[in-house]
């Protein structure tokens, strides 16, 4: 791929500063008040691809946020890349938390990122990477190196669970026809151990209510006498792991694939420093599954967290009172085999189940989707690790993540197509959290990088 570094270089503070004009728009898809945001970012990515070169683009509408897509049809006999990204970001909450303001970008030195990195809610997940394909098109198309057909399609709801995502794939297999499907949503094992994401933890995410009383009361006249929903449904959560950290949901683990001792073996290898890990969460000791270690707890097994918790009164100062109502958000991280509207039913039931009296459960599923794991012994795979042997120079390691992309498994249904997940953010980037950021090196790496995929993947195809 000729003077792919020189262009890069040339062009590093134009990609920068577009990058971050990008990550100026709050494009928070979860908060409705943020709902032009959401439709500016899609104009901004429709005009984006339309200045990297693709032939042809539109704003595709929903029943929610809109799709951007986009293609570059050189010759409909070469393969055909459909690159997938998303533009909406997660809720910058809690924002006080935040060294800078979430939507605010800066450039920072830190101690994984000596070189700075871009701070800002979605600078990693995912408007940093989805960019890097947006500039690695137009480096193909300026130099004249586009050796393939490539489309994009880029949409605005995956951080609330894609849910209009799968009609549009169902009506528009024709369009979104290709030969292999391209994302980078996921990560690497460091800057000097580059990694390919082999699989993904399925998700089902839930929202419990626990009603007691009719109202709130007064915890001196009622204390002791009714239930109180908060204790309830704290008491509830505490039982759903026993102690060596099992999941206690009868059937949980019915489909869970285990791996061999081999397999677990070969994942070991990839490096890892526990006292590392600890230091850089500042925490005393992990903690998990009993019989796992720390990455395969990540991995390979399935969880069960709560993402948040509230009732009754929680403002400045005393106000003694039994709620009338608590509530949790609840996601379970689930392993190929396990289906997510089994799992969300099995908690449902299970939950219900063990509400003591004097209280009401209201279970009520929000989003999720099917685990997925990628071969690699396939030519997008050998295509993807000899692109990233030739910019990191040295092979990748292939690895599986904790996180979920739900729709991976839909795009192999309905579009028969596999994945290939060419992340380029790292662990302690800080998605979903405050002070989220992205590495300007990665950045620029995945631009590098990236054509390279396809220049070997058609190479390959042939």
């Amino acid at each position: 791929m000729q003077n792919v570094q020189d262009y890069i270089q040339k062009n590093k503070q134009r990609f920068l500063d577009e990058l971050i004009q990008l990550l100026r728009i709050p494009s928070v898809s979860a908060d409705s008040a943020f709902s032009q945001d959401v439709i500016d970012t899609s104009e901004a990515v429709k005009t984006a691809l339309e200045n990297a070169g693709c032939d042809t683009v539109e704003i595709c509408e929903t029943d929610g946020y809109p799709i951007v897509y986009g293609e570059k049809t050189i010759d409909p006999n070469l393969p055909t890349v459909l690159v997938y990204g998303h533009y909406d970001v997660q809720p910058p909450d809690p924002v006080e938390l935040w060294n800078s303001p979430p939507f605010e970008p800066v450039i920072k030195e830190t101690e994984t990122h000596p070189e700075g990195a871009i701070f800002a809610r979605g600078a990693c997940d995912d408007k940093g990477q989805m960019y890097m394909h947006v500039k690695a098109l137009e480096f193909m198309v300026k130099t004249g190196q586009l050796p393939c057909n490539v489309k994009f399609m880029i949409e605005g709801e995956e951080e609330v669970g894609s849910n209009n995502l799968g009609v549009f794939v169902a009506n528009n297999r024709e369009k979104l026809a290709n030969d292999i499907i391209l994302i980078s949503d996921t990560g690497m094992i460091a800057n000097d151990v580059p990694s390919i994401t082999t699989g993904l933890r399925g998700l089902s995410y839930v929202e419990v209510e626990v009603t007691g009383p009719n109202r709130d009361l007064h915890s001196g006249l009622y204390g002791g006498a009714v239930a109180n929903p908060i204790n309830a449904l704290t008491k509830m959560i505490a039982s759903l792991h026993d102690e060596n950290n099992h999941i206690t949901i009868p059937g949980f683990y019915d489909k869970v694939e285990e791996l061999s001792q081999e397999e677990r073996a070969e994942m070991a290898k990839a490096p890892f420093s526990l006292k590392a890990y600890q230091k850089a969460l500042d925490i005393a000791s992990v903690d998990g599954e009993k019989g796992y270690s720390t990455n395969e707890r990540n991995s390979i097994r399935p969880t069960l967290d709560v993402n948040g918790i509230w009732g009754g009164y929680t403002g400045e100062g005393a106000k003694t009172v039994i709620a009338s109502k608590a509530y949790a958000k609840i996601s379970m991280r689930l392993v190929p085999h396990q289906d997510w509207q089994e799992i969300t039913q099995l908690f449902k039931t299970h939950f219900e189940s063990i509400a003591p009296k004097g209280v009401t459960v209201k279970v009520t599923p929000h989003h999720g989707g099917q685990g997925y794991v990628t071969p690699i012994d396939t030519i997008a795979y050998q295509a993807a690790s000899k692109a990233y042997e030739t910019t990191f120079g040295k092979k990748p390691i292939p690895q599986r993540s904790g996180g979920s992309i739900p729709i991976v498994a839909l795009f192999e249904k309905e579009l028969n197509s596999k994945t290939i997940l060419m992340g380029f953010g790292l662990d302690s980037d800080a998605i979903h959290s405050p002070n989220e950021h992205f590495g300007v090196w990665n950045y620029l790496k995945g631009i590098e990088t990236i054509p390279y995929f396809y220049h070997y993947f058609t190479e390959m195809k042939r």
